[in-house]
């Protein structure tokens, strides 16, 4: 396995690897994780592997995590379908991480592109592990202590605004609540300080005014996406992304339509942010 950096803060090529071996071997398990740790976004490219396989090579990293808005392949039930087409499009774009709005968020996730078109439709990805640590220490201070809400309905809410789309979503609402979440996490393997609020899914700061919580969660993810912290993939068919949510956020960049994309994705359960 070789390991090439893609930019500053984080991201890594990866080669000589695929993710249908990555099940049955232990060792190329491990250094793939320890490339993840050490990089916090991973990119493989020409990985022609079926949605089974991506599946198994998934559960090696730990137990699944569903989602409760999004179809999964039928062949191998782990495998979600993000899918955006001309009926249909993509309504996300904005810095987050994955399913905040869960209690205990997933861990990692895994992204295999089906369909791509010839141009657009690019995903960035920023280390807020990086963007924490580039804060003043008189911010971090501030930061010490607090703790945001995260509300499933606040990133789903063009999809409940559309005809049908509450009865659609109304089972999701009932079992997603809002949940609270440190502002700033602490990565359960590095110990790496990482800024836990993003733009989709982050409602507030509990115990500062409104005013107060609108200009910190503004500034915090204003800085999150600063162009030194962040990374950014084309993609192509066969392309695989893996990345811990637990110390990045990512962006889709939604510019390609009415062009097709299909993806097909996994997420790896996490434990509660401390």
């Amino acid at each position: 396995m070789e390991v090439e950096k893609a930019a500053g803060a984080l991201g890594a090529w990866i080669s000589g690897v695929s993710l249908a071996d990555v099940s049955a071997s232990g060792g190329l398990f491990d250094s793939l994780n320890e490339a993840l740790l050490s990089h916090q976004v991973l990119f493989l490219r020409n990985q022609d592997i079926t949605p089974l396989e991506l599946q198994n090579a998934a559960r090696r990293f730990g137990q699944v995590e569903m989602h409760p808005a999004y179809p999964v392949v039928e062949a191998a039930p782990d495998v979600q379908i993000l899918e955006s087409t001309a009926e249909v499009p993509s309504k996300i774009e904005a810095w987050h991480t994955d399913m905040t709005f869960r209690p205990a968020p997933p861990a990692i996730t895994l992204l295999h592109a089906q369909i791509v078109p010839p141009y657009g439709g690019d995903t960035q990805w920023a280390s807020a592990t990086a963007a924490y640590e580039a804060l003043s220490e008189p911010m971090q201070k501030l930061l010490e202590g607090l703790y945001a809400i995260h509300d499933f309905r606040q990133g789903f809410r063009e999809s409940l605004a559309e005809p049908g789309g509450l009865e659609r979503l109304e089972a999701a609402l009932e079992s997603n609540p809002p949940v609270k979440h440190p502002v700033v996490r602490t990565h359960p393997e590095t110990g790496r300080r990482a800024i836990f609020v993003n733009s989709l899914f982050t409602a507030h700061i509990e115990g500062l005014t409104a005013l107060e919580s609108r200009s910190v969660l503004t500034f915090l993810c204003q800085h999150v996406a600063t162009d030194e912290f962040t990374v950014r993939l084309k993609w192509k068919p066969g392309t695989v992304a893996i990345w811990d949510n637990r110390s990045t956020q990512h962006k889709p960049i939604n510019d390609f339509f009415p062009m097709h994309r299909r993806m097909h994705r996994v997420t790896i359960a996490g434990d509660r942010p401390v």
